[in-house]
């Protein structure tokens, strides 16, 4: 995660400053925003991919009782080797497509409420004093960090369930498609089954979310990089 998001943050903060032309402005711009963070959550979403198909295989192999410990990965390497052998190449990027249309669709909405949260809240507390600066940009880091997060998985949670089913699946001929995938959950679970695990993944993305914009925030003012 420190890789991907060293990557996001970069990515992003390029494009968005190659898309302004060098013209910098303290008011948020959707049109600059949107397509800086969708394009950044696609890069990574290529080397997201293989690491949580890794990921989710290795969290849910002992949850089926049916499954032999002898055919059990023994390591994230053991995952890694073992299906690229069984499925190729093209095996370890399954669920490809869903994880770049959430990380896309999910950076845009977290990007947008962080930098327009961020906006106004500095508006509001411009006149505050100086010497509690420090403070207040942590607080407003914490702020639009926690709410970024909640925003990005309250809109893609349910791209998230998909992605973990097709990549989980012991059937792997089964469908890819992700909308399919969710049309068959609507039509089992309703909405809820979209919505799975969304309880615990609210409550781990605040403050995981916070913590990345304060420590990003951080670091650049240290490195004496400004906030366009």
């Amino acid at each position: 995660m420190a890789f991907f998001n060293s990557l996001l943050f970069g990515i992003y903060s390029q494009t968005k400053q190659s898309l302004q032309g060098g013209v910098q402005t303290s008011c948020p711009q959707p049109q600059i925003i949107i397509p800086s963070a969708a394009y950044g959550g696609a890069i990574i979403s290529f080397v997201l991919c293989p690491s949580e198909l890794v990921k989710c295989r290795m969290q849910v192999q002992g949850t089926d009782s049916l499954v032999p410990k002898s055919s059990r990965y023994s390591s994230p390497l053991d995952c890694a080797v073992k299906t690229v052998k069984t499925e190729g190449v093209t095996g370890i990027f399954r669920g490809g497509f869903t994880t770049l249309l959430r990380e896309s669709v999910g950076n845009s909405v977290f990007f947008t409420v962080y930098e327009y949260v961020r906006y106004h809240l500095h508006l509001k507390l411009q006149a505050e004093s100086s010497q509690h600066r420090h403070l207040i940009d942590a607080g407003v880091g914490v702020v639009t960090g926690g709410l970024g997060g909640v925003a990005f998985w309250s809109a893609v949670l349910p791209l998230d369930v998909a992605k973990t089913i097709i990549q989980t699946s012991p059937d792997k001929s089964s469908t890819r498609n992700p909308f399919r995938v969710l049309n068959s959950i609507y039509r089992r679970a309703g909405l809820k089954g979209c919505y799975a695990g969304l309880g615990p993944t609210i409550v781990r993305a605040f403050p995981a979310n916070a913590a990345a914009i304060v420590t990003w925030e951080l670091a650049m003012k240290a490195l004496g990089i400004r906030h366009g």
